[in-house]
């Protein structure tokens, strides 16, 4: 494996509405590996992106991480989403990880 990007988010937290993710769960990616599990909020996730900072999402299949899609910062209607594709709407969209 080679390094897919700074931090992979394996897990998602929605809010109570189910609108926007709440806070996510990030892995360092160490190229070969995946660090802990660190839990952070959106917010963080968003300010990060803009600093330069990069996302990928992973899942864990068959005993191994597999890559998803990079994570971007969408804006719609004035707000900022973090998802991995830009599908016009409002809300954030990370491929449906597993949720905590």
């Amino acid at each position: 494996m080679t390094k897919w990007a700074d931090y992979g988010i394996s897990e998602v937290r929605y809010n109570a509405t189910h609108t926007h993710i709440d806070r996510v769960r990030i892995r360092k990616d160490k190229d070969t590996t995946f660090g802990e599990t660190e839990e952070h909020q959106r917010t963080a996730i968003v300010k990060a992106i803009k600093e330069g900072v990069t996302f990928v999402t992973i899942m864990w299949v068959d005993g191994k991480w597999q890559k998803g899609q990079p994570v971007h910062i969408i804006r719609v209607n004035g707000t900022e989403y973090i998802k991995s594709r830009d599908n016009g709407r409002e809300g954030d969209n990370l491929e449906n990880l597993p949720e905590f």
